[in-house]
């Protein structure tokens, strides 16, 4: 694992040379507003909404149990503690599968009209917009690259 992270930064300066010769174009989507636009995209969002709710209340839940048992760790503090974290754990893997099945029809449809509008405009690369920003893969893209209405139409054909 860290022969990875040790290579990382000599294969981005390899390849960053090739990125900079034209060749190649680098555009950005908006992937939760794409997969609300879709059929079967509001089902997708609602689930996705809920479980954040859900599992934000549990973890709320949660905490405030922690701090009880840090100020009187008795068996029966430790014990609903214990039964939280479980509870937690259990409703978190159940919305990831319910999320992930939700999801699937909707990624297939999503990435092929993704590949087909940045074939036809000459994108080699097409990024989430949210994710590459929050994970600061990148700092600033200009408003150009920006695929997501091109997708759209494409979505909606």
């Amino acid at each position: 694992m860290k022969r990875l992270f040790l290579l990382l930064p000599v294969a981005l300066l390899l390849t960053a040379p090739q990125a900079q010769s034209g060749k190649g174009r680098l555009g950005f989507v908006n992937v939760p507003q794409l997969v609300a636009a879709m059929p079967g995209g509001a089902n997708y969002t609602a689930l996705r909404k809920k479980a954040d709710t859900d599992l934000g209340q549990q973890q709320k839940n949660l905490q405030t149990l922690l701090v009880k048992v840090n100020g009187s760790p008795t068996a029966a503090n430790k014990a609903a503690v214990t039964k939280a974290q479980q509870t937690f754990a259990n409703a978190q893997k159940n919305y990831q599968t319910q999320i992930a099945a939700a999801f699937k029809p909707l990624a297939t449809k999503l990435n092929s009209a993704i590949a087909k509008t940045a074939k036809a405009n000459g994108y080699s690369v097409v990024l989430d917009r949210q994710v590459a920003a929050t994970t600061r893969l990148v700092v600033y893209a200009n408003s150009s690259t920006d695929l997501t209405a091109a997708v759209m139409k494409e979505i909606k054909k």
